[in-house]
C-alpha cells in the first residue's frame, strides 16, 4: 500500500475497466432500485450526520511566540485575554513543545508529522516539496481537501508564505510554491509579512551582520497597516462568506511576535517602561552547559544578552515582544468573534500554536535555536467539539500531534505514515496520561527530550545536560554530572530518535554538522574547533 497517497478507499478490481458510461448506469440503476421515496427520506439524514461529524477547522499559526502568555504563566504581566478565553472554552496543552526550534524545519515537521530527524530538513532550506522523497507526501491540509474540505490559508503557515515560499504576495495569493498535482491549499490569501515599517532602523546596529531583521520599537503608524491586522481581516471575510454546505479548513499565520517587533503605542503602554518587566536570568547561567550548546547558535543575528543590555535594548526588546503579542492576541480574537456572530462557533474545531519558543535573554541571549524550555515550549490550544472545556494538561506533547489530533477530532480515517500521535485523549481527559516524552532536535545528533518532570538534551559531540523542572524550572542547575541521576537519564535516552538523518541536499541557513572523527563542527559553512572564541 502506498502510504504517501491520500487515504482513500480502494476501488474494487471488478470496476477498473469499467466505461464510465456503464458505471454510470450501474449507479443509476441502483439508485432506482432503492425507490425514490426512500432516497428523499435517507438523503437529509445522511448529509447531517456527515455535516455533523465534519466540523471546520480554524488552524491558527503565531511565529516566534514563546510561553508568554496569560494562561501558560512564562511571563507574569503577558496581557493575552483573547487566547486566554479561548483556552477556557478549550484544553491546553501547557507542556507542548516544537520539533524544531526553527521556522522551517518547525512548520515542515508540524505539516507532515514527521520528525525533522526523519526528512532530513533542519534549515531554513530546501522547501520539502523540492526533495523527491516528500514531493508527494500528504500534507495536513491535503488530507482534508481529500475527504471533503474546502482549504484556505493566508499569511506564514509554510515557511515563506500561505502556500510555500514565494506565495501569497502582499495584497493577493495566486502561486503555488512548486508546481504539483495535488497543491497545498484550494484557495490562498495574501502573505502581507510585516506591513508598516519605519523609514530607519530604530535600534543601533547590531553585531553578526546588523541584519535589517533585528529591530523593534514604536514608531507612528496603525494596527491597521500591519500585515497581521490585514491576515485576520482577510480570514474573517472568509468566515463570514463561507459555503454553508461543506467544511473548510482555515488556516491563518501570524508574523509577529517575530523580528522586527514593531508595535504602536497603546500595546506597547500596556506594559511597564522598568526593569519589572524583564525575565528572570541567572548571570553565570552557561557556566554548566556544555561549549556544544554555543554551536546550535553560533553566528547568527540575534543578539547576546550582552549587546541587549550595553546598548540599553533589553527592556525595549522586552516590551516590543510583550507588546506585539497583545497585539496578535487581539487579531485572535477578531477571528473569533467572527465565528461567534457566524454562529460557527460550536461546529468548528480551533487550534491555536506557535512554531518555537524565543529567548530574550535567558542563556545570555535573544532568539531561537535552542534545546532548552525557552527555546521549545508553545502555546498549543484546541477548542470545539471533541475537546473539554476548560482543561489544562501537562503531558508532553509535540507540534507534529497536531496532524493526527485534527484528523481524530474531524472524523477523518486515520494515516499509517504519521509520526505523531493523537491528543484526543487528553483533550477528552486532560488527567489521561501520555507514556511518550515531547522530542525536540536541531540538527543531526542534537535533542532535546522533555518529559512531564524533567529535560535531558545530549548534543552530537555527547555532552549532556539534565534539570528537574519541580526543583527547576529555570533550568539553571544541570544535573547531567551527577551520578544520582543516572537512571533518569538512561530513561530519557530511551527516547533519542532512532532515525537521525544528516541534512537533506540543498539545506542552508543555520544547518550545523559535526565531524566525531576531528571533533570539528560545521557551522554555516565555517569549521568551529574546541578553541575558537564564541561570536558575541
Amino acid at each position: 500500500m502506498n502510504h504517501l497517497a491520500a487515504t482513500a478507499a480502494p476501488a474494487s478490481n471488478r470496476f477498473r475497466f469499467w466505461s464510465p458510461t456503464l458505471r454510470q448506469r450501474r449507479a443509476r440503476d441502483v439508485w432506482r432500485l432503492a425507490g425514490l421515496a426512500t432516497v428523499l427520506a435517507l438523503t437529509p439524514a445522511v448529509t447531517a450526520a456527515e455535516r455533523a461529524a465534519r466540523p471546520n477547522v480554524v488552524f491558527i499559526a503565531i511565529d516566534d511566540q514563546n510561553d508568554w502568555i496569560g494562561h501558560m504563566g512564562g511571563h507574569p504581566m503577558a496581557k493575552t485575554p483573547h487566547i486566554d478565553r479561548l483556552a477556557a472554552r478549550g484544553t491546553a496543552m501547557l507542556n507542548a513543545h516544537c520539533n524544531a526550534p526553527l521556522c522551517n524545519p518547525s512548520r515542515t515537521s508540524l505539516l507532515l508529522s514527521l520528525r525533522p530527524t526523519t526528512t532530513g530538513i533542519y534549515g531554513l532550506s530546501p522547501w520539502f516539496r523540492t526533495l523527491p522523497e516528500w514531493k508527494d507526501r500528504v500534507s495536513l491540509p491535503q488530507h482534508f481537501k481529500a475527504h471533503g474540505y474546502r482549504t484556505l490559508s493566508v499569511g506564514k503557515i509554510y515557511h515563506g508564505g500561505p502556500g510555500g515560499p514565494g506565495t501569497g504576495g502582499k495584497a493577493k495569493g495566486k502561486k503555488q510554491a512548486v508546481a504539483t498535482e495535488a497543491p497545498e491549499f484550494d484557495i490562498l490569501g495574501p502573505n502581507p509579512g510585516i506591513g508598516a515599517r519605519p523609514p530607519k532602523k530604530l535600534i543601533p546596529p547590531t553585531p553578526m551582520g546588523d541584519h535589517p531583521l533585528m529591530d523593534w520599537g514604536v514608531f507612528p503608524h496603525n494596527d491597521e497597516d500591519k500585515g497581521d491586522y490585514q491576515v485576520a481581516s482577510w480570514a474573517v471575510d472568509q468566515i463570514k462568506r463561507a459555503p454553508k454546505d461543506q467544511p473548510f479548513f482555515l488556516a491563518a499565520g501570524f508574523f509577529l511576535p517575530h523580528v522586527p517587533c514593531y508595535a504602536t503605542q497603546k500595546w506597547f503602554d500596556l506594559y511597564p517602561d522598568d526593569d519589572s518587566v524583564l525575565p528572570k536570568i541567572k548571570v553565570d547561567d552557561r557556566t554548566d552547559t556544555p561549549r556544544f550548546s554555543w554551536y546550535l547558535h553560533w553566528n547568527l543575528p540575534e543578539p547576546r544578552l550582552k549587546w541587549v543590555q550595553e546598548n540599553n535594548q533589553w527592556r525595549n526588546l522586552v516590551r516590543s515582544y510583550l507588546a506585539c503579542t497583545s497585539f496578535v492576541d487581539a487579531q485572535v480574537g477578531r477571528i473569533m468573534t467572527a465565528l461567534e456572530e457566524a454562529g460557527l462557533a460550536d461546529q468548528t474545531v480551533v487550534v491555536l500554536w506557535g512554531d518555537h519558543g524565543w529567548h530574550l535573554g535567558e542563556k545570555g541571549i535573544t532568539g531561537k535555536n535552542t534545546l532548552w524550555d525557552d527555546g521549545t515550549r508553545v502555546p498549543l490550544v484546541f477548542a470545539g467539539p471533541g475537546v473539554a472545556r476548560g482543561g489544562r494538561s501537562l503531558q508532553p506533547a509535540d507540534l507534529l500531534d497536531i496532524y493526527p489530533t485534527l484528523a481524530d477530532l474531524c472524523g477523518l480515517p486515520p494515516r499509517s505514515d504519521l509520526e505523531g500521535i493523537s491528543l484526543a485523549p487528553q483533550l477528552r481527559n486532560p488527567q489521561a496520561r501520555r507514556e511518550r516524552p515531547a522530542i525536540t532536535s536541531h540538527n543531526q545528533g542534537n535533542h532535546g527530550i522533555r518529559s512531564e518532570r524533567w529535560r535531558y538534551i545530549r548534543y552530537a559531540d555527547g555532552t549532556e545536560e539534565l534539570y528537574d523542572h519541580l526543583s527547576d524550572p529555570d533550568e539553571w542547575k544541570n544535573l547531567a554530572g551527577d551520578p544520582a541521576f543516572a537512571a533518569v537519564i538512561a530513561e530519557h535516552k530511551k527516547w533519542l530518535p532512532k532515525i537521525d538523518r544528516p541534512p537533506a541536499p540543498n539545506s542552508a541557513s543555520r544547518v550545523l554538522t559535526y565531524d566525531r572523527a576531528t571533533d570539528e563542527a560545521v557551522w554555516e559553512g565555517q569549521k568551529v574547533r574546541r578553541n575558537d572564541p564564541i561570536p558575541q
